[in-house]
């Protein structure tokens, strides 16, 4: 008996590989000068004492250092994979992602420009072009 439709789509769903907090783990490490921190039951990534990575305690979610005046454009052009900080943060260079929304190649970019945005000038390129 064939199976329906909309199963079969769901199952190539759920079978692309979903980000998880080990994927970032692995390219946040990989950077100069990040570390891990957990603070409040809750895994950050910094540059010396700036966060530009954190995640919620369930970890389904990512909030990444990003310009504020390109946040709303961000999350304009895709609602259901990018939203608003709390209110408390919305002073702050900072997004929120849903890690079940993207792939490890978007993922890898987040983190990245995540990261260039708090590491000193000189660092980010002399690490990207090697």
């Amino acid at each position: 008996m064939p199976r329906p439709v909309c199963s079969s789509l769901l199952g190539m769903l759920m079978m692309r590989s979903m980000v998880t907090i080990d994927d970032v783990r692995a390219v946040a490490l990989s950077l100069p000068r990040s570390y891990e921190a957990l603070v409040r039951d809750r895994v950050k990534f910094r540059v010396g004492r700036i966060v530009y990575l954190a995640f919620a305690r369930d970890e389904t979610l990512m909030g990444f250092a990003f310009p504020k005046d390109e946040r709303e454009a961000l999350i304009a052009s895709d609602p259901e994979k990018f939203i608003m900080p709390k209110p408390a943060d919305l002073r702050y260079n900072w997004v929120v992602v849903r890690l079940a929304a993207i792939d490890e190649e978007e993922m890898r970019e987040l983190v990245v420009d995540a990261w260039r945005m708090v590491v000193p000038k000189r660092v980010a390129p002399a690490h990207l072009d090697d």
